[in-house]
């Protein structure tokens, strides 16, 4: 039995990857200070005893915790962070705080506790707006936004430790997850979860531009998957990694094939575009392929499949 800490644990990415190493029969520890993360995704470790999990609540801005958090600590996924490129543009000073220090802070308490790798949650945003498409991890990062800013700087700490203290690490920059578990954050809710609830509702989704713009939706079980890879492969000579589906998307696309699976006519609402939003994501997976051993196992239709019938019951529609 492997002992495994996922901060941010309680929050949607963070559940799905602590409630799959649970099943795999591993131990797992949960750090979270609950600001986003809900203690009803846990629910799957409701009875189990504490050889098995533990849940610490607590925050990663605090170097106390997360020393105490790496104790006899084998792997560090590190999904903690303040999300939303939106609510970045307005509190920059406070995604620098959590996203950045509280990184630095993980780094060093799993470097004192001598883990053997740290998985870093990166993001698709580090691209900014890319001309060339599919995005390749040897493509210059150029972020607009302070959380894709952020990031980056993870990813650079994450590099920095692996060559000049001999910590293993990795670094996976995410391609607009969803699926179950994911939050509903006003206006500020990623996309899917907004159409969905929208769309159940029989509202008007809201689309912030012409709707052109298309993104490579990456189902979070895809993710889970990706990150149980990348903690077992973290001695590779290439550390950054893309996880995606390989294809993208419109937001018009979205809307029609909601519609589709919902069997409604519902048009969208458009609104003015968000600054710090690109136009365009699309992934290239060759490297994560042919290095990480990363497939996706479950493709877009079939993973909104699975989030309709989460918020179908959520909602009691």
């Amino acid at each position: 039995m492997e002992r495994y800490l996922v901060t941010g644990g309680a929050g949607f990415i963070g559940s799905h990857i602590a409630e799959e190493l649970i099943k795999q029969g591993h131990f797992v520890r949960v750090l979270d200070n609950f600001s986003s993360g809900k203690k009803e995704n846990l629910r799957f470790a409701c009875g189990l005893k504490t050889r098995r999990f533990q849940l610490i609540t607590g925050d990663i801005r605090s170097k106390t915790t997360c020393l105490r958090a790496c104790r006899g600590i084998d792997y560090v996924l590190h999904q903690a962070a303040l999300r939303s490129v939106p609510k970045s543009m307005l509190k920059p000073q406070t995604y620098n705080d959590v996203n950045i220090s509280g990184t630095l802070n993980m780094l060093e308490a799993a470097l004192k506790n001598k883990v053997k790798a740290f998985v870093f949650a990166s993001s698709s945003s580090v691209y900014g707006e890319t001309k060339s498409f599919p995005e390749k991890e040897t493509f210059l990062p150029a972020p607009i936004s302070p959380y894709a800013l952020t990031k980056l700087t993870g990813e650079h700490y994450c590099k920095i430790f692996s060559q000049h203290y001999g910590m293993k690490s990795v670094s996976l920059r995410y391609f607009n997850v969803f699926g179950p578990r994911q939050s509903l954050d006003d206006e500020y809710a990623v996309v899917i979860p907004k159409f969905i609830t929208s769309m159940l509702n029989g509202e008007k989704p809201p689309i912030y531009g012409t709707g052109k713009q298309s993104r490579d939706f990456t189902f979070v079980k895809n993710v889970v998957q990706a990150n149980l890879l990348a903690a077992k492969r973290s001695s590779l000579a290439q550390n950054v990694f893309n996880v995606a589906s390989g294809k993208d998307y419109t937001i018009l696309e979205l809307v029609n094939i909601l519609n589709t699976l919902l069997k409604k006519q519902i048009k969208p609402v458009f609104l003015k575009p968000r600054p710090g939003d690109v136009f365009k994501t699309h992934a290239d997976l060759t490297r994560s392929r042919e290095i990480l051993k990363f497939k996706p196992r479950i493709d877009f239709i079939e993973g909104l499949r699975e989030t309709l019938v989460y918020f179908k019951s959520k909602y009691n529609k």
